[in-house]
């Protein structure tokens, strides 16, 4: 049997770059800090936590998708790798913060 690529896992965290309590979105998986827009690079497949890189995941640019609202570009401080995220900046918990969402649109990678 095939396994799922995505595994929806929504547990709420400390952010290691700014300190924030991130709390669960409750609707789907959170893996970013809605503050400072920083992860842990622990995914090889959404929601799987088995990438044993561990690095920092920081924002370097953003994407307005019409279907999917922003997308964040990510880039790992450890090993480099380049990760995309669905922003969370409607949600009802702590939303992503999207004035930094905005900004990050007219970054170039």
């Amino acid at each position: 049997m095939e396994q799922k690529r995505f595994q929806k896992n929504d547990s709420g965290f400390t952010c290691v770059n700014c300190g924030l309590e991130v709390l669960p979105l409750g609707t789907s998986s959170r893996n970013h800090c809605p503050r400072c827009l920083c992860s842990l690079h622990v995914d090889i497949n959404p929601g799987d936590r088995a990438n044993p890189c561990r690095g920092i995941l920081r924002p370097i640019s953003c994407e307005p998708d019409p279907k999917k609202g922003y997308v964040l570009i990510q880039r790992c401080d450890s090993c480099g790798e380049i990760r995309r995220n669905r922003a969370a900046h409607d949600a009802r918990v702590q939303p992503d913060d999207l004035r930094l969402l905005i900004a990050l649109t007219a970054m170039k990678r």
